[in-house]
């Protein structure tokens, strides 16, 4: 079947650059979805996008649709053919009905009757014929953040287009949308390659868009870009640190990127270097320059839409002007900031509210320093680091009411540790006040100093316990106070410095710091906060490797603290599909499910009736002194071998006595010496959850070390 490429361009005003990316992956998969669906092979998608298009290149599209086959079901066998076997009425008339002979009818079963069926065969349409319609499909299909009206108020888009063309091979196709006629034209820069240009074939789209200066490639204008800031930044004698969201964006913001390289008066190199940097790369999508020991450079790098000297002249001395203002504002805000120290501005969280119900921000200081109090007496740090946690705690928001961070929100922790070393604070607080916000994104480390952990825990928990108690609880996708970040934060700092706090108390000690118009239901708050952090665990473990029923078991278990839950968990993993821990499944899941419903109990020696009681009896206790010290020394290949040689004695157990038997007496006391049984394994979990995906072998049983026969 022959193929062509197939070109769909739709020109715009400026698309803002958030939302080309997402475009652009839409665009590609309703076209793989709606070409499937009109049955149009292709070899391969393409996107183009920039500030002013997006466009569709499919390579190898076939000239027209596959035939379409379809069995279409007729009457019963009896009610087509007489006794004869001649067709009947209902026969003829199914066969015209489908377009098909008498003769090419045939027959199937179903549920055990006979009946008749046609085979018919559609041929498929030229493509030319259904890409119109394809054309408009697509662009409906678009969806952005916030679309705009212009034409009507049933069509919305990014911004108003104004220009559309579409190819198949070398022949335009036709269609309007928004009262424009797709053409085979297209438009190139705005500037150095304005008006109309023809496009003569589909599959020669990126080379007229380059001959017009446009990248049309957004991958090819991000090697553009990082070429050329390198190059620039080498031409200062230093080097720019390219990050991944400011070249996303700057990707999206030009056609045909340049580089301007500007400077900035070197006094500034006072102010500290993260101000100068958030000024540069998130207020003016600047790239800063570094020397080789990463201290700033008085340079920057920005990118221009267009190379050419007498373009980028006004651009260059246009960036200078308006960087120097901007760092002129946050020398003076550095400047009356330092007025006083950052002590002096805790009393002022006053101004500041938290949550309605909750206070202001100073309640929540107060609150963190009650709550790292708290943290630290759990885990008995040493002296220092309490008082270095507990003093970070009380300076932790100050910075919220400096002019600095006023200006640039997202230096909060960062100048406080900074205005915490200039009042003459130890470098430990001003530490822990910079690393009680980490993590802050997904991929961030957590804090790194054992102060900054436990700052950054009582944070966490204290919002997850203010929110959690007003009902704010996230739903869906629904969480507009990034509780899930929040909980995940304080999962990843717990496992970053193995912190044996467990997840219960660490609730409890949250919750028991709100007002008390806030604990009414405290004890449902802490069940729900818990049930939080679990799933946040499971998530955690799951990015570990860890299978999902060894997550399910260790959780079932008897303990709550992230480390030991997670060596559990890689202990369990270590024994998968072993003889010893697959020995031990089934008899230890029989015995849970008998006593899932009993009543608790402490076996009676003295009711013991058959030797298997008193075996399984002893080699307990035996194994019960062995566990509880191992897990005392966090040592969980010791608990498992400990536990390993229970198997023939539960085995033996289920093959000589009978459990359930009528004596109540009886039973009670077997379903108590089970439960004593069962509570040896719960310092690793409840392995009855594990999936057995390989069977012992007959004979693999004897070879079982721990076998007393």
């Amino acid at each position: 079947m022959p193929k062509k490429a197939f070109l769909l361009e739709i020109g715009s005003e400026e698309i803002p650059a958030r939302f080309l990316t997402p475009a652009l992956t839409q665009l590609a998969e309703a076209a793989a979805q709606k070409l499937q669906a009109v049955r149009l092979t292709y070899d391969k998608i393409k996107t183009f996008g920039t500030p002013r298009r997006l466009a569709l290149l499919v390579e190898g599209l076939a000239d027209r649709q596959e035939d379409l086959q379809e069995k279409k079901k007729g009457p019963a066998v009896k009610a087509a053919y007489d006794t004869d076997g001649n067709p009947t009425r209902a026969a003829l008339g199914f066969a015209r009905a489908q377009g098909v002979e008498v003769s090419d009818l045939f027959t199937e079963e179903l549920d055990g009757v006979p009946y008749v069926f046609a085979l018919r065969t559609e041929r498929g349409r030229d493509t030319l014929a259904l890409l119109p319609e394809l054309c408009e499909q697509l662009i409906r299909s678009l969806s952005f953040p916030k679309p705009m009206f212009w034409y009507s108020k049933e069509i919305r888009f990014a911004r108003p287009i104004r220009w559309l063309a579409a190819l198949y091979g070398d022949t335009p196709v036709a269609f309007s949308f928004a009262g424009l006629e797709a053409q085979a034209r297209t438009f190139g820069h705005r500037f150095l390659a304005p008006g109309p240009h023809p496009i003569s074939q589909a599959d020669a789209y990126p080379e007229v868009m380059r001959s017009l200066y446009v990248l049309a490639d957004p991958e090819e204008r991000k090697a553009a870009i990082v070429d050329q800031v390198k190059a620039a930044a080498a031409a200062v004698g230093g080097h720019s640190v390219l990050d991944p969201d400011l070249l996303e964006e700057v990707v999206n913001l030009v056609e045909y990127p340049g580089v301007v390289t500007g400077r900035f008066d070197p006094a500034y190199l006072a102010i500290p270097q993260e101000v100068l940097i958030t000024a540069m790369r998130t207020h003016q999508r600047y790239f800063p320059v570094f020397d080789s020991e990463g201290k700033l450079l008085p340079a920057f790098i920005a990118i221009t839409n267009g190379t050419k000297p007498e373009f980028t002249g006004n651009v260059h001395a246009g960036n200078e002007r308006v960087l120097k203002a901007r760092l002129a504002d946050a020398r003076f805000f550095f400047e009356e900031d330092r007025k006083k120290p950052l002590s002096a501005y805790v009393d002022e969280l006053e101004q500041v509210v938290f949550l309605e119900q909750l206070g202001t921000m100073r309640d929540k200081t107060d609150r963190l320093v009650r709550l790292c109090e708290d943290i630290a007496a759990e885990l008995q740090v040493a002296a220092e680091v309490k008082a270095a946690a507990v003093r970070a705690a009380y300076l932790a928001k100050a910075d919220l009411l400096t002019r600095m961070v006023y200006e640039f929100p997202e230096l909060q922790g960062t100048m406080g540790m900074h205005y915490a070393l200039l009042s003459g604070e130890k470098e430990a607080v001003a530490r822990a006040i910079h690393e009680h916000y980490a993590p802050r994104f997904a991929d961030d480390e957590p804090a790194a100093t054992l102060p900054g952990a436990i700052v950054a825990i009582a944070d966490k928990m204290d919002t997850l316990a203010a929110c959690f108690s007003l009902g704010m609880i996230p739903t869906g996708s629904q969480d507009p106070y990034a509780l899930r970040r929040s909980a995940s934060g304080v999962v990843a700092t717990l496992a970053a410095h193995r912190l044996p706090l467990n997840l219960q108390k660490l609730c409890v000690l949250a919750v028991e710091g709100l007002p008390d118009n806030c604990k009414e239901a405290a004890a449902d708050v802490v069940s729900q906060m818990k049930d939080f952090l679990l799933q946040r665990v499971r998530h955690y473990f799951s990015e570990q490797g860890l299978r999902y029923d060894v997550i399910d078991a260790v959780l079932a278990g008897s303990d709550r603290d992230l480390p030991g839950l997670l060596a559990r968990a890689r202990t369990l993993q270590a024994k998968l599909d072993t003889p010893e821990l697959t020995l031990l499944l089934t008899p230890y899941t029989r015995a849970a499910n008998l006593t899932r419903d009993a009543q608790p109990g402490v076996p009676d020696p003295a009711l013991f009736v058959a030797e298997a009681e008193q075996a399984l009896y002893d080699a307990a206790l035996q194994a019960k002194q062995a566990v509880e010290a191992n897990v005392a020394a966090g040592n969980f290949e010791a608990v498992f071998a400990a536990l390993a040689p229970l198997y023939t004695h539960i085995a033996r157990f289920f093959d000589e006595v009978m459990v359930m038997t009528e004596d109540a007496g009886l039973r009670a006391n077997r379903l108590a010496l089970l439960q004593l049984m069962k509570e040896l394994f719960l310092p690793l979990g409840d392995i009855s959850k594990i999936v057995q995906e390989k069977k012992i072998s007959v004979g693999q049983e004897s070879r079982f070390p721990y076998s007393i026969y």
